[in-house]
C-alpha cells in the first residue's frame, strides 16, 4: 500500500537565545515557554495562509515542563477540541512530533496538523530534574564510565562525557589513518562561520579551528566552543494531505514534500558490544537513514544541503558518516577537504564533490532547546527549497536531509524535496510569487521579527477563540495581563 503523500505547508520559529538574557529583543519578545511556542506557530499559520480553525490536530513537543504544556499553547490560539498531544523523546521531541503527524495523514487520521516545539532550558549542562527515581538514561551512564581513559576523571556533566568517550574512541582507531583532534575543532569552526548568516542563531560571530581547540577544556578533548549551548526558543511546521492541498492550490508554489522519513530507536548495539560510539546513538541514525533514503528512492549523493544533529562536534562527525557521507573511519577527510561547507570563493557555491551541512549553524551556533531543534532544521531546509534562503542558499537545491537524534533514545532522519518536483528557484524568479512572505510582510529566512497583534489576530480562531486562555500572551509591543 503506498502511503498517503504528506506536505510541509507553514514554518515559523523563534530566535534562539541564552537561558541567561534576561532583557527583552523587540525580535523576540521576553516571556514563558507558551509565548515562545505561540509566535512560532502564528508565523507557521500566516506562512500557510489558514487560521487555527482548519487544523485537525496538533501536537506539542518539549522536554523541559510540565504535562499537558501543549495545551496550554494551543489553547491559547483555540479551543476547538481537537485532539491534542504532548510529546517528551528528549533531543529528537520535535522530529517525533513531526513523525507522528506525518503518520496521522498518511493514515487518512487528519488533514492539517499543526506541530510546535518548545523549551525554556536551564543555563550550563543538562540537569537531572527527577532525583529520587532511576534515570532512563542510567544504564548508558553506567557503561559510559568504562570508557573514560585511564586517569582522566569524570567531567562535571554526563553529556560531555559520553561525547568526549567517543571522539577518543574515534581518534584511537583512525587517528592512524589521520583523524586528528583539529578536525573536531573544524566542525565547529564551519558552523560558526555558517550561523553568521542565520538572523535565528544563539552565536552569530566567527571563529577559528585554532579558538576552537584553545578554549577551556569541558571534557575530554572536547573544549567548550565544541559543544552547542544551552538555549531558549520554539519552532513550528504544519502539515498537511494531498486533499487540504488541492483545496488550497496557492500553496502549492512554496509546499514541501516528506518524501522518506523514518524514526529509529536502539538496536542491541546499544551495549553489545561495548562502543563509547554506539553509546552516542550511531546505529539508530545508520538505520533511520537507510529506511528514509529507501522510501524516498535516493542516495546521499541525491542530497545537496543537510541539517544534522551536532549538539558536540563528535555527533557531527559520526553523523557524516552514518547517514553515508563518508566511509566509516574517513568523516575527517571530508572536514578536511572542505566537503561540508560552501566553496570559499563564492558564499553561495557548492563545494564538489560535498555538501552543505548545517547551514543554519547548527546546534553549535544556532542554539539548542531540546523540544524546538528538530522544527529548527526542518524550518531551516523548508525555506532552502522554497529559494527564501538567500545569503546561505546553495544553487540547484533538489533535496535536503535532517537528521535529529536523543538518547536513551530516538532519531529521526527526514527526506524532503519541493511539492512540484523542481529544483529551489532564486529569489529573483519568484519576484511576482505570492506567498507566505507577503502575509507575514517580511522574508523570514533573512529577517527575523517578532509576532504583532494583527498577527495573532489573523490567525486564531475565529469560531472558538478564548479570552482568558489567550489573556497573557504578549506580542511585540503588546503586553497583556490576565482578566478576570
Amino acid at each position: 500500500m503506498t502511503p498517503s503523500p504528506v506536505y510541509i505547508a507553514g514554518v515559523g520559529m523563534t530566535p534562539f537565545q541564552s537561558p541567561k538574557k534576561s532583557a527583552a529583543s523587540s525580535s523576540n519578545p521576553e516571556g514563558d515557554y507558551f509565548n515562545l511556542a505561540v509566535s512560532a506557530c502564528v508565523k507557521a499559520l500566516l506562512d500557510a495562509g489558514i487560521t487555527y480553525d482548519e487544523v485537525d490536530q496538533g501536537v506539542g513537543s518539549y522536554v523541559f515542563g510540565d504535562s499537558a504544556g501543549a495545551q496550554r499553547v494551543f489553547y491559547t490560539l483555540g479551543m476547538t477540541g481537537i485532539p491534542i498531544y504532548n510529546v517528551h523523546n528528549y533531543c529528537s521531541a520535535g522530529s517525533t512530533g513531526l513523525y507522528m503527524a506525518n503518520q496521522f495523514i498518511q493514515a487518512g487520521c487528519a488533514d492539517c496538523v499543526l506541530v510546535v516545539g518548545f523549551d525554556k532550558m536551564y543555563p550550563g549542562a543538562l540537569p537531572q530534574i527527577y532525583k529520587d527515581r532511576e534515570n532512563p538514561l542510567g544504564r548508558i551512564l553506567e557503561l559510559s564510565k568504562k570508557f573514560i581513559p585511564e586517569g582522566q576523571g569524570e567531567s562535571a556533566g554526563w553529556t560531555p562525557q559520553l561525547y568526549a568517550n567517543a571522539q577518543a574512541e574515534y581518534l584511537e582507531k583512525y587517528g592512524p589513518a589521520g583523524a586528528k583532534p583539529e578536525h573536531f575543532a573544524a566542525i565547529a569552526a564551519t558552523n560558526r562561520t555558517h550561523g553568521m548568516s542565520n538572523p535565528y542563531s544563539q552565536l552569530r560571530q566567527a571563529v577559528t579551528t585554532g579558538d576552537v581547540s584553545s578554549s577551556p577544556q569541558v571534557s575530554g578533548s572536547i573544549t567548550r566552543l565544541q559543544c552547542c549551548p544551552s538555549s531558549t526558543g520554539a519552532a513550528a511546521a504544519i502539515l498537511v494531505s494531498e486533499r487540504f492541498l488541492q483545496s488550497h492550490p496557492y500553496l502549492k508554489q512554496s509546499a514541501v514534500s516528506i518524501k522518506g522519513q523514518a524514526l529509529a530507536t536502539d538496536s542491541r548495539e546499544l551495549y553489545e558490544p561495548a562502543s563509547a560510539i554506539e553509546l552516542i546513538g550511531s546505529n539508530m541514525t545508520r538505520r533511520a537513514a537507510c529506511t528514509a533514503f529507501r522510501q524516498a528512492s535516493l542516495l546521499a549523493k541525491d542530497i545537496q544541503v543537510i541539517e544534522l544533529h551536532d549538539c558536540f562536534t563528535t555527533n557531527e562527525m559520526c553523523a557524516i558518516e552514518d547517514l553515508g557521507l563518508a566511509a566509516h573511519g574517513e568523516g575527517w577527510k571530508l572536514i578536511e577537504n572542505g566537503g561540508i561547507t560552501y566553496n570559499s570563493k563564492s558564499a553561495t557555491k557548492r563545494t564538489s564533490p560535498g555538501w552543505i551541512v548545517n547551514p543554519s549553524g547548527g546546534l553549535i551556533s544556532k542554539g539548542h532547546p531540546l523540544g524546538a531543534t528538530g522544527l529548527a532544521q526542518i524550518t531551516e531546509l523548508v525555506w532552502h527549497l522554497r529559494g527564501w534562503a538567500a545569503n546561505r542558499c546553495v544553487p540547484q537545491t533538489k533535496h535536503c536531509l535532517q537528521h535529529n537524534m536523543g538518547l536513551g533514545g530516538a532519531t529521526v532522519v527526514t527526506i524532503l524535496g519541493r511539492a512540484d518536483g523542481q529544483v529551489a528557484p532564486s529569489l529573483s524568479e519568484m519576484q511576482d510569487q505570492v506567498d507566505g512572505r507577503q502575509r507575514l510582510g517580511y522574508n523570514p529566512a533573512l529577517e527575523a521579527r517578532g509576532v504583532r497583534r494583527q498577527d495573532f489576530d489573523a490567525v486564531r480562531s475565529q469560531k472558538a477563540s478564548s479570552e482568558w486562555a489567550a489573556a497573557t500572551f504578549e506580542t511585540e509591543g503588546n503586553p497583556r495581563e490576565p482578566r478576570l
